[in-house]
């Protein structure tokens, strides 16, 4: 297998599996790993050429008011779920001896 088939197996994984950058480049490392630690073959200038790049995303960004609203909800959902899972406990402090 050759630098060839190596960027066609990385790119079945982009097309047809639709996997991200970073399981690509872990592809591309493995194969890395085995020809050069295993086989004992160096590929030379394989690594640098068949990087994926991490694609940019821009936040999604929501409204003031939604906004609130959401974490309004998120508190009294919380607040709801640790007292109504609370139970008395004891509360034993430990001193340092002197």
């Amino acid at each position: 297998m050759g630098k060839e088939e190596i960027k066609s197996f990385l790119t079945h994984l982009a097309v047809d599996k639709n996997v991200a950058a970073a399981t690509q480049n872990q592809a591309l490392n493995a194969i890395l790993f085995l020809y050069r630690e295993v086989l004992k073959i160096e590929l030379r200038n394989v690594g640098a050429y068949l990087r994926a790049k991490r694609s940019k995303r821009l936040p999604t960004v929501l409204t003031k008011k939604v906004k609130m609203a959401d974490d309004f909800s998120d508190r009294t959902t919380n607040c709801d779920r640790c007292l109504g899972n609370s139970q008395p406990t004891k509360v034993r402090i430990a001193h340092p001896r002197n």
